[in-house]
């Protein structure tokens, strides 16, 4: 399971108000963290030297299938890599 998970989302409130009903919790997509470290990235120094090593990170998560996100340590941000859950055969 990874940080973003376990960490709440904010909520905004809206003018309609909630559905009748309705008590799902917003989930944090399970590459957040990876988006946040490329933006942390940007304030690091030079972003030519910073932002690319977050941003391969980011682009691998994306395009991986839930549960195989890239296990590489965050560049800037104070978290545990995610881990991947082994399964037993």
């Amino acid at each position: 399971m990874s940080s973003s998970e376990t960490r709440p989302v904010p909520r905004r409130e809206s003018p309609w108000g909630m559905p009748e009903g309705d008590h799902r919790q917003p989930k944090a997509h399970r590459c957040n963290d990876r988006a946040e470290d490329v933006i942390q990235a940007c304030f690091e120094g030079n972003p030519f030297k910073t932002v690319p090593g977050p941003f391969k990170l980011f682009w691998q998560c994306m395009r991986s299938k839930p549960g195989e996100e890239p296990t590489e340590p965050y560049a800037y941000l104070e978290l545990d890599p995610p881990k991947r859950e082994v399964k037993l055969e």
